[in-house]
């Protein structure tokens, strides 16, 4: 028998309104990747030198016109995204093993975008954030403290673990389930959107995952730069340039793909 807060969780992920603020949430996730995405080609080409990441795409955000709005239209979208996995993690139907891996992931996934929701509130309130600095310094301390290598290290595996899941989840096209597909040639372009973007996406996470493992092995925190630092450690290797150009081209699929969840999500 399910329990009042079952039902009361069940009444909430089934709101028109939560799910319509989720879409919203959706949308501006896929416009922050296609900013991320657009920043790493200037920066791969020498047209540009802001930051690859979520920070990056915010101050651009910010520096635009009518920035201010569309900060907190993402700052609504990203905390009612995170509200709606949290609220749809307990009361998803299956197997229990499997229920429980889910809502796992869903709150992990939650977390995620909260955290994002409180940096995009920092910036449509006038400040600034840096993600590579607040990785750097969540790493230092991270280093000084007792045992704070291993779990430095153990945190660069689990975000190799989920960049390998992005990847797989993009390469065995796992995410048609996360939507209605549409037939004929729009649905064959959705599925080729949610590849590139998914494995793209995957590709940036493992090596930002490297990084935070190297500045573990190394005791460098100086070493672990998040995702921008990720990328444009990809500029500097052989075909970096083509490399990085490639992986935002990507991102920019993935913002796209996000943009059609937003629209045709199951929810």
């Amino acid at each position: 028998m399910n329990s009042p807060a079952t039902h009361i969780a069940r009444d909430a992920s089934n709101s028109s309104a939560l799910q319509l603020l989720a879409r919203l949430g959706f949308a501006v996730n896929g416009l922050l990747h296609i900013l991320i995405g657009s920043i790493a080609i200037t920066v791969a080409i020498g047209a540009g030198s802001g930051s690859a990441d979520q920070s990056g795409a915010l101050a651009q955000l910010a520096s635009s016109p009518g920035g201010v709005f569309l900060l907190w239209t993402v700052v609504v979208g990203m905390f009612a995204l995170g509200l709606w996995l949290v609220v749809s993690a307990f009361v998803m139907q299956d197997e229990p093993k499997r229920k429980w891996a889910r809502r796992l992931a869903n709150i992990a996934k939650a977390i995620v975008y909260i955290a994002l929701g409180v940096t995009a509130l920092t910036f449509a309130r006038g400040g600034t954030s840096s993600s590579a600095g607040s990785t750097q310094s969540a790493s230092s301390s991270l280093l000084s403290s007792p045992g704070g290598v291993i779990v430095l290290f153990l945190a660069g595996v689990a975000v190799l673990g989920v960049g390998g899941y992005f990847t797989y989840k993009g390469a065995a096209q796992k995410f048609r389930s996360d939507l209605a597909v549409p037939g004929g040639s729009a649905g064959r372009a959705v599925i080729a959107l949610g590849v590139v973007g998914y494995v793209a996406k995957g590709i940036a996470l493992a090596v930002a995952a490297i990084l935070v493992g190297v500045a573990a092995v190394t005791n460098d925190a100086s070493k672990s730069t998040g995702l921008d630092g990720a990328l444009k450690a990809l500029a500097a290797l052989p075909f970096g340039t083509s490399a990085l150009i490639l992986i935002g081209v990507g991102l920019m699929a993935y913002g796209l793909y996000c943009f059609i969840r937003a629209r045709r999500a199951r929810l």
